[in-house]
């Protein structure tokens, strides 16, 4: 594991993002105590809005009007 300080950490970042992504483990210290651990990122979607929270739908359910309710709206009931 790898340990580097924030000064040499800003200036080389790109050395050692690639260092991570190698599979090395790479810490940044404050002073020569470990403060932040570089880890690649697991690639999890990040949704944002409203729609966060609400599972996914099948679009197929609201393919068409419901007989029922368009009867209503049109005024084609079976009597």
């Amino acid at each position: 594991m790898a340990q580097v300080n924030v000064h040499e950490a800003k200036s080389q970042l790109s050395a050692l993002i690639a260092r991570v992504l190698a599979g090395e483990q790479v810490t940044i210290a404050r002073a020569g105590v470990p403060v932040v651990d570089l880890v690649p990122h697991r690639g999890v979607e990040i949704v944002y809005g409203l729609g966060r929270d609400e599972p996914e739908h099948d679009p197929a359910i609201f393919d068409g009007i419901d007989e029922e309710i368009r009867a209503l709206f049109y005024d084609e009931r079976e009597e």
